[in-house]
């Protein structure tokens, strides 16, 4: 609901009927209700003005109503502070089981930009709401040190914050979700990888699913491996280049350690397909998706699979690089207190079967093996 601060009389403001207002049937309740429409022509930008009580004609404050907003006051009513002057219904999804969840999730994990995306400001500041551009609500957030950033806020869009309020960077000025790019672009990889953990534990929260944040954690991680370049200083970088973060990190500690410049770059957040198939290991992005696209780019530039990770050593029918598959234990000898080599278990172990028939008359019992 949009509720009044203050205390004073209601005025519309560009509320026309059948232009920006239309009065439907609600089916649940049996009532009439007024629904704010959208300008066919975009001139038009409703909303609600409160009026000071003592001062005719005094405004106090100027509410901007959505589209699809439920109007719940009359031209000219007597209001006071914390009244409902408006609804936003919220729409409920028809699935009410995890899957209706699940779209959410996978729109996080795959870094999409979200259907209502919302537009967040980039400085700490106060808010001053300017006018309209092309139809577009223009929203000013000033710094304290005179800085200033401009917003366009889509025509019909639920505008959260009003004049003088006080935002943090990164806070929505509209109802949606934050493009998680953006997110990236203004606070950062850290604060990203607690977003996306948390967005996508309200999911299974909501069904009374409980999952350890590691394993969100996890695939995260994966996410924001890669850095893309900016200046290479004196390493063997290209400017644009895509490179795991702890290459980019031993490159730059080896530069530094002759005295050189280190290259710069930036976190980039990568979907969890686009992750997979960006991998070094060719084998392993062709057993995700678009293996023949893989294979055949990797063929065309002769790469060579290392076999480093897990997928890759299964597929090939190796043991995986864990525990004594590791390279460390390929080596190891084991020595008794004398001194003396420990023979392998294979060859500790002997295999011959039992003999089958026992010799008559001497009484003694065959041992195995």
């Amino acid at each position: 609901p949009i509720l009044t601060e203050f205390t004073g009389k209601v005025q519309y403001q560009d509320i026309v009927e059948g232009v920006t207002v239309r009065e439907e049937f609600d089916e649940v309740t049996g009532l009439a209700r007024k629904v704010i429409i959208e300008d066919a022509e975009g001139r038009l930008q409703p909303g609600v003005i409160i009026n000071s009580p003592e001062t005719a004609g005094t405004e106090r404050h100027r509410y901007p109503l959505p589209v699809g907003a439920n109007l719940n006051v009359a031209d000219g009513a007597d209001v006071f502070a914390a009244d409902i002057i408006a609804k936003i219904p919220r729409e409920t999804t028809k699935t009410k089981d995890i899957t209706g969840g699940l779209p959410r999730v996978a729109e996080l994990f795959e870094a999409r930009k979200p259907k209502e995306q919302a537009v967040i400001t980039e400085i700490d500041g106060r808010v001053e709401m300017g006018g309209f551009v092309k139809g577009m609500r223009k929203i000013v957030i000033r710094a304290d040190n005179g800085e200033t950033k401009e917003y366009l806020i889509p025509r019909g869009k639920h505008i959260s914050v009003h004049e003088g309020d006080r935002v943090k960077a990164g806070e929505a000025l509209m109802d949606g979700s934050p493009n998680p790019h953006d997110y990236l672009a203004v606070l950062g990889d850290r604060e990203l990888q607690r977003y996306l953990v948390n967005e996508v534990q309200e999911v299974y929260r909501l069904q009374g699913v409980t999952i350890n944040d590691k394993h969100i954690e996890i695939i995260v991680r994966q996410m924001l491996r890669r850095v893309r370049i900016e200046e290479v200083g004196d390493t063997e970088f290209v400017v644009g280049e895509l490179v795991d973060k702890f290459v980019f990190q031993e490159e730059n500690e080896r530069v530094i350690g002759q005295g050189k410049r280190p290259a710069t770059a930036k976190p980039v957040l990568l979907g969890i397909t686009k992750a997979s198939l960006s991998t070094d290991s060719f084998i392993s992005a062709a057993s995700f998706q678009e293996t023949t696209r893989v294979l055949t780019e990797a063929a065309i530039s002769g790469k060579t699979d290392d076999l480093r990770g897990l997928k890759e050593n299964v597929i090939v029918g190796r043991l995986i690089p864990a525990g004594t598959g590791l390279g460390n234990y390929t080596r190891v000898e084991v020595l008794t207190p004398g001194g003396e080599a420990v023979k392998p278990l294979d060859q500790v172990i002997s295999f011959d079967p039992p003999p089958t028939e026992t010799p008559e008359g001497d009484g003694t019992v065959a041992a195995a093996g």
